[in-house]
């Protein structure tokens, strides 16, 4: 009888056997992150190879070995390819600090968290370096003199500057920069105070140089026909350039829960592509004798398709918008190939893709987001669609609130299916984001993208102002949106973060939800609302010690008390994020739990334990404060003693940020390190 039950409910989701391909895909990728040691050739081969082999005995009409084998299959493949692209990616990295001269080519401008100038350079010479070491990027903050028409997109240029490899977690189990950085093949980060030296100007003929050149140069026109941070803005959503948006623009956006009206995405894409369709498909209905000997509608929409791969181009081709084009491109495919083009499938097929191209790409928000919110809409709608309240609205006097109700449902089911995930990524979410989005998207829809494209269209003609004129009132309605929602009080709630597996869960529950046919699509609630309790319940780090070994701080009832007003203030400041908590270093450090002066800090971990951080370089000072009861921090000397627990510097730069745990009575330490310490990316 149960089998029997459960073959019935397999039966079920046959036909979404392909919507499941992508998740069993993803698994096996996210499978190879999450390993603590990296894979030898034989074992990826083998894994592969079990994978192959199920595939031999998958037959149809055996639904449960059917899709025990399919997973199996879809995981293995994904984790060998995940496995398979982290080796052929492979650049070289940093192997110690540096300090010193550094030539190299612009290919990439924005702006650090401090609102300073950054470059991101290739090509380049460091004096003492081989080639054969030498990172094929770095990414540079400038924080000294910039003559004028210095930063010129393709121009080589010299630094004096200070480098390092991409750091590591500032907090075990954090976010490691490492990893992307291993992606995006960025050898060294760093920053110089010194001025920047045009070597001399943009003559390389490279594709990417020359292509840069072009975005900066458009980026240019746009803010020269628009003033102020609304010509900033809409360089931004045009060319990806936010050199010159105001770090206070960006702070409303986030709260009002309006930046990914910033991030060129599904949304902007969405949106050029399908105005340019229609703007392509009513010019050829204009001329009915040609209109009658073609296919308007194919035609367009391959038109739209190669100026959303224009768009691509022009915008940088980050992998936030690859995403957005190919799934962009999946649904104008559909349209020439007279299918659906909104459907589930169509969502799996461009999941896929990107999988292939970008597999690391499921560990990124914007990715997980975008589908997410993608996944939701079409499930939601398809329900909605089968419910006659819905199909009657279509007709008769109530049906002009038909698009008011569409609106609200949309922004709704988008913002639920994403809000944890933002959440889980940004430790925050914005009360009124609804609201805001419901006032600004309309308008970024119905306004600023179409003049966009109008612009560049009478751009030739030099008719454009007018265009750019409206884009322009466009976007300072939306900023004046945005900042009218974020400084409303209470307009973000802070969340503290959580372990991986919490957004496993919420994954898990959300496909349940979303994919399964039948009665067990109601478990997908339950699973979502356990892991939400369960992530409710999740206590943060009794104590946190950053890399240096200058800052620590401890868990109170009342926050997190930090031992020093300024110093280290990066981590400080994602300690105090991943806490949920909105207060500024200096807040948390008049708050009481801690002791200090003006090279020591120390508190109390229980009853008997105790941490003491000494800044100084007295021998002596660091053995009278060494007992059996005491975790001892230096951050200059290199003591060392078996009656204490002592972190000096040498500890820290092999283990990295550390975190303490009461357990059973006694301090127990994990390392930032320690969690990539084999694999590739984790020197």
């Amino acid at each position: 009888m149960i089998r029997s039950s459960l073959t019935e409910t397999l039966e079920l989701q046959r036909h979404r056997l392909m919507l499941w391909a992508p998740v069993m895909f993803g698994v096996g990728i996210v499978t190879y992150f999450a390993l603590r040691f990296e894979p030898s050739i034989t074992q990826i081969l083998m894994i592969a190879g079990v994978g192959l082999t199920c595939a031999a005995f998958i037959r149809p009409h055996y639904i449960i070995r059917t899709m025990l084998l399919f997973m199996i299959l879809l995981t293995s493949l994904g984790y060998s390819y995940a496995a398979y692209r982290t080796i052929t990616i492979k650049a070289p990295v940093l192997s110690r600090h540096y300090y010193g001269p550094v030539y190299g080519r612009i290919i990439g401008m924005d702006r650090s968290s401090t609102n300073a100038p950054r470059v991101l350079l290739d090509k380049l010479y460091i004096p003492g370096f081989p080639i054969s070491k030498t990172p094929e990027r770095v990414r540079i903050s400038l924080h000294g003199f910039i003559p004028d028409n210095t930063l010129i997109a393709g121009a080589r240029v010299a630094l004096t500057t200070s480098i390092s490899p991409p750091g590591p977690p500032v907090e075990p189990g954090g976010f490691d920069f490492r990893r992307m950085a291993w992606f995006i093949s960025l050898g060294g980060v760093g920053y110089t105070r010194n001025p920047v030296i045009p070597v001399f100007d943009a003559t390389d003929p490279d594709f990417r140089a020359r292509l840069f050149s072009i975005r900066m140069g458009i980026s240019d026109i746009i803010k020269s026909a628009i003033d102020g941070q609304n010509g900033a803005f809409a360089a931004a959503i045009i060319t990806g350039d936010r050199s010159d948006i105001d770090p206070e623009i960006l702070h409303s956006l986030r709260a009002s829960n309006l930046a990914h009206l910033l991030a060129i995405s599904g949304l902007h894409m969405g949106l050029l592509s399908g105005f340019a369709f229609a703007l392509l498909r009513s010019g050829f209905a204009l001329f009915p004798y040609l209109a009658l000997r073609i296919r308007p509608k194919k035609i367009a929409a391959a038109l739209a398709i190669m100026a959303g791969a224009a768009y691509l181009m022009l915008s940088g081709a980050s992998v936030a918008t690859q995403r957005a084009f190919i799934m962009t491109t999946v649904v104008l495919l559909a349209v020439i190939l007279d299918k659906p083009a909104f459907t589930l499938r169509a969502v799996a097929l461009a999941a896929f893709i990107v999988l292939l191209i970008k597999p690391f790409s499921v560990l990124e928000a914007g990715f997980q987001m975008s589908f997410a919110a993608t996944t939701a809409l079409i499930s939601a709608y398809e329900f909605l669609n089968r419910r006659n309240i819905w199909k009657r609205l279509s007709y008769g006097k109530w049906k002009f609130v038909k698009p008011v109700l569409a609106l609200l449902f949309t922004s709704a089911v988008a913002g639920g299916a994403t809000a944890p995930i933002s959440a889980f990524h940004f430790n925050q979410i914005s009360q009124y984001g609804l609201a805001a989005n419901l006032l600004a998207v309309p308008i970024m829809g119905m306004l600023v993208m179409p003049s966009a494209v109008l612009a560049f269209v009478l751009m030739p003609l030099g008719l454009e102002g007018w265009a750019f004129w409206v884009m322009g009132k466009g976007i300072g309605y939306i900023l004046w949106v945005s900042q009218y929602f974020s400084n409303l009080d209470h307009a973000v709630t802070h969340i503290k973060s959580a372990p991986a597996i919490i957004l496993a869960g919420i994954t898990v529950g959300g496909l349940i939800l979303l994919l399964w046919q039948g009665k067990g699509r109601a478990v997908g609630i339950l699973v979502i609302t356990l892991t939400i309790f369960t992530w409710s319940k999740f206590s943060r780090p009794l104590v946190l010690i950053d890399d240096s070994g200058k800052v620590f701080g401890l868990q109170t009832e009342a926050g997190r008390a930090i031992s020093r007003p300024r110093g280290s203030g990066y981590a400080v400041k994602i300690w105090l994020e991943n806490d949920g908590d909105a207060r500024t270093q200096a807040m948390a450090y008049s708050q009481e739990g801690i002791s200090s002066g003006k090279r020591f800090a120390e508190a109390d971990l229980s009853d008997e334990w105790r941490l003491y951080l000494y800044s100084g370089d007295d021998v002596e000072v660091a053995k009278s404060k060494c007992d059996a009861h005491t975790i001892l921090v230096l951050s200059k000397l290199d003591y060392t003693s078996e009656i204490c627990v002592v972190i000096n510097p040498d500890y820290l730069r092999h283990r990295g940020a550390i975190s303490v745990n009461m357990k059973n009575g006694n301090p127990m330490l994990e390392h930032s390190r320690d969690a990539a310490r084999n694999r590739p990316w984790g020197y």
